[in-house]
């Protein structure tokens, strides 16, 4: 399991690919928030939207997390302790104006993308109407 990728994933890439040249800029691997120590795949600064992209197995995704039979209790921790971490990462961000995205490994990028594009526009849309600085780019 050591070997199992935790950055630059095949989907992460693809991600990336397609929000990059829908126009999107953002910074990669970056921890959004000060004092908190969880990295974001992808982070819109500005706009303020962390992007993570979850594996199934990793993180229990509820279509095809599966169990494993030899040294269950100790997954069954491992896996429920990342899906723990990660409602405490969102709930960090959000307390410090910052939206959370889940991208599950078996989403379509594209689908993922266009939905982060208009998360993304509408954060930055509701910034310029409230006044407060927003560029254009990460």
């Amino acid at each position: 399991m050591s070997r199992q990728r935790s950055r630059d994933t095949d989907v992460e890439v693809a991600l990336r690919k397609l929000l990059h040249a829908s126009g999107l800029r953002y910074r990669v691997h970056r921890r959004p928030v000060k004092g908190v120590r969880r990295e974001a795949d992808i982070v819109f600064g500005p706009a303020r939207v962390a992007v993570f992209v979850d594996g199934c197995f990793w993180h229990g995704c509820p279509e095809h997390a599966t169990w494993p039979k030899n040294n269950a209790e100790f997954w069954r921790t491992k896996i429920e302790g990342n899906r723990t971490r990660d409602r405490d990462t969102d709930t960090r961000l959000a307390d410090a104006g910052w939206l959370a995205v889940r991208v599950w490994e078996h989403e379509s990028p594209v689908e993922a993308a266009v939905r982060i594009g208009v998360l993304v526009q509408s954060r930055r849309d509701a910034g310029k109407a409230s006044g407060r600085p927003v560029s254009s780019d990460a």
